[in-house]
């Protein structure tokens, strides 16, 4: 097992339908107004971003995001990652009883040079600062539903 690489897979229950979450979740430079983690939302262009994000731990992750499939009839936004993180983070918006279910999937192999020194030893830490990311990113999502 390489340890700078990372499966993630998150699971937000929102109780709104999956149109009005898709057409948040397709809107990556408003991610800082409701996730507190994402830093800094860059538009290159229409179909690329540069995001800088920062969770518990003191520092900053930043990568380029290059849309490769936006699909709204299937409720799919995936893009390639480079930059701090190398590989591909997908969304996956579906209708569930209590209203959708966003589904995030993330395949990505670290070469920020700090976080490979401190690839073995600090992946457990690593894993959970991601874990409370995903975390205040659903409570946020959730707040901005309930406003807008």
């Amino acid at each position: 097992m390489d340890p700078n690489r990372y499966r993630f897979r998150s699971l937000w229950p929102l109780p709104a339908p999956p149109a009005a979450v898709y057409a948040v979740l397709e809107r990556a430079e408003e991610y800082p107004r409701w996730w507190r983690q994402v830093r800094e939302v860059i538009r290159l262009d229409d179909t690329t971003d540069i995001v800088r994000v920062r969770s518990l731990l003191p520092y900053d992750i930043t990568f380029t995001a290059r849309e490769v499939r936006r699909d709204p009839a299937a409720g799919i936004l995936e893009a390639a990652l480079s930059g701090d993180l190398q590989g591909w983070a997908r969304w996956t918006v579906t209708a569930a009883a209590a209203g959708t279910l966003a589904r995030y999937d993330q395949e990505v192999e670290v070469t920020k040079p700090l976080l490979r020194r401190w690839a073995v030893p600090g992946r457990p830490v690593f894993r959970v600062n991601h874990w409370l990311m995903m975390r205040a990113g659903h409570r946020g999502l959730l707040a901005h539903l309930r406003a807008v």
